[in-house]
């Protein structure tokens, strides 16, 4: 398919009213600057006039989310602010994957390599890494290795039967011969029991003969169906082993056809850019996100990078939590190395996670005594001390109490969410209270602002959660991979377009009330300013509010509150 120019891809934006960012978007953790979202809103208007998009994403005319539960059918969409040659601004538009079994539409920048491209080597080397698998496929289907093992079992099943029997027997001749000799010895002269002896010898002998023919036809007979099993496991063996040279040798030429540009020229292939990530082999579908093909498209055609915005369109699949037309950040396992190397020449905005938004605020001591202590953490300040910021609750609470034995950890809040914590000051209360929190003994109560109206006033939530292993630290709902957990929801009041709600976790999933408020199986609510599953805002309105367990030296039932600032 012919590349498509420069005219059909830049959309210019009248922004006059809008000052342009100085810095370039950091694209895993961001609120878009107001030209992304401009652009957005464009790209949006051009996806509801798509007809036949609407059909494929389940949309209605204007855009909104059909009713239906035939579709989860969703795509993430992304801008590209940039400057052109004559200093004009305008956006480029991308989207992830494919779309119709398709990388190329009309207004869209292009894949950085076209896998789908019927003239590429990647459809000739996929023909033969087809044929080897329907060969593997075809060895695993035959019946002749399956039978063999059930006869070699038969056989070695009736050798141990027979061999077992022919023992047994002479066992029992051996007692014979014994009682024989026995009784020739008391009523015999020597002459006749020499006689005797010789002849019960030779019968012992004759009987260790026919032990080791019986042993060694059965071992013939064994050996001739192993090596036949042998034969077809080795067949199996090479197929699979050439599936895999094939895949790997297929793969690692694709990953090189992937090579990115940055802003100071420089190339480097997806087999360079993961060869010293913790992924060493990069994941399916790196480098066919939004953001590197807008990138590389406008590299390559001299355009500079203003910004970038990335937002959902459509059904959220199942397991994931996306809505419709909320900007979300770049995935970190494909794109974060990525990016990491396309954005180098560009001045970027800082990490907002390597900076302390809690470096002002003060911890709240609720109630200290020799054994434990109960705080208030503010939001914006970690639980433990993190890689790149030290500063946390613990470290704070360890110079309140220099003469405790030990700080320990018992339970953690998300750096974001504020509330009550409890460490242990003494090994002994550590090892009371650790094993009321394993035993789910200890009773949390949370208090969370959702966004939108909840039909239900109250209930509970039960969906399994795993981590995301393409997105960490995302997590997502899974029946397959996830661990219980139920969460018990009410609600309290309602707040403007919000809804009041509180949150009793009986499990300590990661990330557990964010996902079962943001799923569209749980609340359909995302918490107010909870970047990951939700909207960014000033802070994430999430509150553990009230804590309560056995005291660990007293064994009296203590409760704590702190009612949240929101």
């Amino acid at each position: 398919m012919p590349t498509p120019s420069l005219d059909t891809l830049f959309f210019p934006l009248r922004s006059d009213s809008i000052e342009l960012p100085k810095r370039f978007t950091f694209p895993f953790y961001y609120q878009p600057h107001d030209i992304a979202v401009l652009a957005s809103q464009h790209l949006q208007q051009r996806l509801i006039a798509n007809k036949k998009w609407n059909a494929l994403f389940a949309l209605s005319e204007i855009g909104d989310l059909n009713d239906t539960q035939q579709s989860s059918r969703g795509k993430m969409f992304g801008v590209l602010i940039v400057k052109n040659a004559q200093g004009e601004t305008g956006y480029l538009s991308g989207f992830s994957g494919k779309i119709d079994d398709s990388n190329h539409h009309l207004g869209f920048v292009p894949p950085v390599y076209d896998m789908l491209d019927a003239t590429s080597f990647f459809a000739e080397e996929m023909d033969t890494l087809n044929a080897l698998h329907a060969k593997l496929n075809d060895l695993e289907a035959d019946p002749t290795l399956p039978d063999l093992l059930s006869k070699l079992s038969t056989i070695e099943q009736q050798a141990k039967s027979e061999i077992s029997a022919l023992q047994a027997n002479m066992v029992n001749s051996r007692a014979e011969r014994k009682q024989q000799r026995r009784l020739a010895e008391t009523s015999q002269q020597p002459q006749a029991i020499e006689v005797l002896n010789q002849q019960l010898a030779q019968q012992s002998i004759v009987e260790k003969r026919a032990l080791a023919t019986l042993k060694a036809d059965w071992k013939q007979k064994t050996e001739h169906i192993q090596s036949q099993v042998n034969e077809c496991q080795q067949s199996l063996e090479n197929a699979r082993q050439a599936r895999a040279e094939q895949s790997h040798r297929l793969q690692h030429k694709l990953f090189a056809q992937y090579s990115f540009l940055n802003a100071q020229g420089e190339y480097k292939d997806l087999n360079q850019i993961f060869a010293n990530t913790a992924y060493k082999v990069p994941p399916a579908g790196a480098g066919e996100c939004a953001a590197p093909k807008l990138l590389q498209y406008a590299y390559a055609h001299g355009l500079t990078p203003i910004a970038m915005a990335e937002f959902w369109w459509g059904h959220s699949p199942k397991s994931e939590i996306r809505h419709h037309k909320q900007v979300y950040p770049s995935c970190m396992s494909k794109c974060h190395p990525i990016l990491g190397h396309m954005l180098l020449g560009l001045e970027v905005d800082p990490d907002p996670l390597e900076e302390n938004p809690a470096q002002h605020k003060s911890i709240e001591v609720i109630h200290q005594d020799e054994h434990f202590i109960v705080i208030h953490k503010p939001d914006g300040l970690l639980s433990v001390p993190g890689r790149k910021i030290t500063d946390s609750a613990k470290t704070r609470v360890e110079a309140l109490c220099p003469n405790a034995d030990k700080v320990f950890v018992l339970h953690r809040l998300d750096m974001a969410t504020s509330g009550l914590l409890v460490f242990a000051l003494s090994q002994r209360a550590n090892k009371h209270l650790q094993k009321q929190f394993i035993t789910r003994e200890v009773k949390k109560r949370y208090v969370a602002l959702v966004q939108g109206e909840l039909l239900e006033q109250n209930g509970q939530i039960d969906l399994p959660l795993c981590a995301d292993p393409y997105d960490l630290p995302r997590q997502m709902v899974s029946s397959q991979d996830g661990k219980p957990a139920l969460t018990h929801f009410s609600v309290v009041d309602h707040v403007d377009a919000f809804t009041k709600v509180t949150l009793e976790p009986h499990t300590g999933r990661t990330h557990q009330l964010r996902v079962h408020c943001a799923h569209k199986e749980g609340l359909n609510a995302p918490i107010v300013g909870d970047a990951l599953y939700g909207q960014k805002s000033d802070r994430l309105y999430l509150h553990a509010e009230q804590l309560a367990f056995t005291h660990p030296i007293t064994q009296q039932w203590v409760s704590f509150c702190r009612e949240a600032d929101f």
